[in-house]
Order: C-alpha cells, then sequence, then structure tokens
C-alpha cells in the first residue's frame, strides 16, 4: 500500500526544482491561496464558486501544474504563499517526503480508501479520473476517431496530437505511465513508452505545459491525452463536437490529492477548504463535472449516464501509485535525453 511504500521511498527534487513556476498569487487580496486550481480543469471554476457561497472565503484561480506547484512550494518553503495544494498523486507523495506540507485529517478523511491516502493525511485523494484521448471530432477534417493508442504514430495525424509535458504536468506523466504499461513496460523498464514517444515526435505533436481545455475545446489540439472528465465537460456543458476514448490497448485510472502546506499563512482557511472538497457539497460538485468522488458519493444519474460503457472502463485500472511516484525523475531524465 502506498502508506507503507512512503517510509522508505526517496523522491529526487530534480524533477520539480526543472518546472517552471508561475508567478506568486497576490495572498494579501485573498482569504487563502491554493496553488494549481485552475478554473478550466476539473471544474475548479465551480468548486471555487461554491467555496465562496458555503464558507465565504475568496480563492482566486491557479493556473500552476503538478510539477510548478510543488516547485513552488520548494521556493517558498522559508515563507510560504499556498495554504493549500492541489497535484496528481505522485506529486503530491513528493510533497510529502520533501516535507512540503503537514499532517491533517479533514472531515471525511476516513471514508477514503486504503491506499489513496497518506495514513498521516499529509495528502489525500478528492477525486480521480481515467486518462484517454480527448477528441474534437469535428477538428480531425475527416479523420476516424483514433481507437488505439498506435494509431496516434499514423501520419492521418500529423500535427494532430496533444500531450501535457510529462516532465512538468501530472496529467503528462500519467499519460506516459498508460502508454508505458500499455506498449508492454513498468515501472522498471520505460523503453517501451519512451520508444513511442519517440515516434510520436515525428508526427509534430503539440506538447504544451498547462491544462489546455480550451484549445481542443477551440480545434487547435484535435487530440488530446487527457482525463475523461475534461472530454465530458466539453461534449455536455460546452456543447462542442467531442467524444473520450479509452484505448483499446489499456489505459490508468488516476487519484488527485490535496495536502495543506506546511506554515501555511491562512492555515484555518486551508482547514475549512479541505474539510469542504470531501464533504457531500463539495464531493458532488465533482460528480457532477464528471470526477469520481473520492467518498461514497453516488453519481448523480444523468451524469452516470453520460460516461462510457463499463466494459470500456474495465481496460483502465489502477497501479502502485508509490512506485509511480518513486519512478517519476527516472522516466522525466529518460525523457529528456530521448525524445526531447
Amino acid at each position: 500500500m502506498i502508506g507503507t511504500a512512503l517510509k522508505s521511498m526517496t523522491v529526487a527534487a530534480g524533477l520539480i526544482l526543472a518546472a517552471a513556476a508561475t508567478p506568486a498569487q497576490d495572498a494579501a487580496a485573498a482569504d487563502a491561496i491554493c496553488y494549481n486550481c485552475p478554473p478550466e480543469w476539473a471544474d475548479w471554476a465551480s468548486q471555487l464558486q461554491a467555496i465562496k457561497a458555503e464558507l465565504g472565503l475568496d480563492v482566486p484561480h491557479d493556473n500552476k501544474n503538478s510539477g510548478q506547484t510543488v516547485a513552488q512550494l520548494t521556493a517558498e518553503r522559508a515563507n510560504p504563499v499556498a495554504d493549500v495544494a492541489y497535484y496528481g498523486v505522485s506529486f503530491g507523495i513528493q510533497a510529502a517526503e520533501q516535507g512540503l506540507v503537514e499532517p491533517y485529517h479533514p472531515a471525511g478523511f476516513d471514508d477514503i480508501a486504503e491506499g489513496l491516502k497518506d495514513p498521516d493525511g499529509r495528502w489525500f485523494t478528492i477525486h480521480s479520473g481515467t486518462i484517454g484521448l480527448f477528441v474534437n471530432v469535428e477538428a480531425l477534417g475527416g479523420a476516424p476517431v483514433p481507437q488505439r493508442w498506435e494509431d496516434l504514430l499514423d501520419p492521418a495525424y500529423e500535427g494532430m496530437v496533444g500531450y501535457l509535458d510529462p516532465t512538468s504536468a501530472f496529467v503528462g506523466y500519467a499519460g506516459a505511465v498508460a502508454i508505458n504499461r500499455a506498449m508492454g513496460g513498468d515501472f522498471t523498464n520505460w523503453q517501451p513508452g519512451i520508444d513511442f514517444f519517440a515516434k510520436l515526435a515525428k508526427n509534430d505533436p503539440i506538447v504544451p505545459k498547462q491544462t489546455s481545455y480550451a484549445r481542443v475545446l477551440s480545434g487547435e489540439i484535435p487530440i488530446m491525452i487527457d482525463y475523461d472528465f475534461n472530454a465530458y465537460r466539453a461534449k455536455y456543458k460546452d456543447k462542442g463536437d467531442i467524444a473520450f476514448v479509452i484505448p483499446a490497448e489499456g489505459s490508468l485510472v488516476v487519484p488527485y490529492v490535496m495536502s495543506l502546506v506546511k506554515g501555511a499563512p491562512h492555515a484555518d482557511n486551508g482547514r475549512k477548504i479541505l474539510d469542504f472538497v470531501l464533504s457531500d457539497k463539495g464531493q458532488s460538485v465533482w460528480a457532477n463535472a464528471y470526477l469520481r468522488p473520492a467518498r461514497d458519493v453516488a453519481l448523480p444519474e444523468e451524469v452516470a449516464a453520460r460516461f462510457l460503457p463499463a466494459a470500456d472502463y474495465a481496460r483502465a485500472t489502477p497501479v502502485d501509485y508509490a512506485a509511480m511516484a518513486a519512478n517519476q525523475k527516472t522516466f522525466a531524465d529518460k525523457y529528456l535525453a530521448e525524445v526531447r
């Protein structure tokens, strides 16, 4: 389990220190600061509105990615600016191991499944998503919707495929884990995934560092390696001509986690926010945005009906997330040396 593995895991800091951090928020004007709470990602816009309505707290939007968040927390260790942080699970593990966050058991903590939280409360899952292909069908220009990872290597998709930088953005790394595993690799063997990305590089992919929801919705990036919740939001909320595909070779279920920042300047407000996102109301916001809640909060019937069939989701499975965190720098170094 993750909690056991954390005790002996040492994660090198080079990866996160290499990530470019965005400018610091003007903390004086906010009731609390959440790093990596971007409005176009996982419907943080609605969640922050709910926090304002329910708690009366102003929390500004923040467009960092997971790697940039940990890099910024590291840079501000002696004088913290953020109160809470949100990131992919491997970065949450790294933040805990580096002493950037402190223990907190929010209300609802006991309802989170073992393996999806640090026993001391330094990080805990708030929701999860499934990696796949977020496709703007109209922007394909008549090309078929890809059904396999291997399809992305077809010259018919030249210049159409996007993925977030896997050395900085967690979703990029999660996509790399999914692809490597689908190609026959594992955490001790990254070569199948590296070979895939090297081949994909010949197809002129688009590799941004920040969430690119709007760029897919506009058709600028026709195919994005991304989560189901972004695709469903684009299809059903923003009424785009969108498809979501869980590739035939298999994919990955991924938790996203939050933490209380060590030495947070508004720690009490930070604790209130963490309590809220795990409350029934907070979890319902995630459910309505097509995310899988961390607690046993049922998806609304209308929302559940819009997901792909269970048979498709059977192709997406969990991994050892502690091993995923422990091997992240190994992958990043190999990617930088052989792909980028």
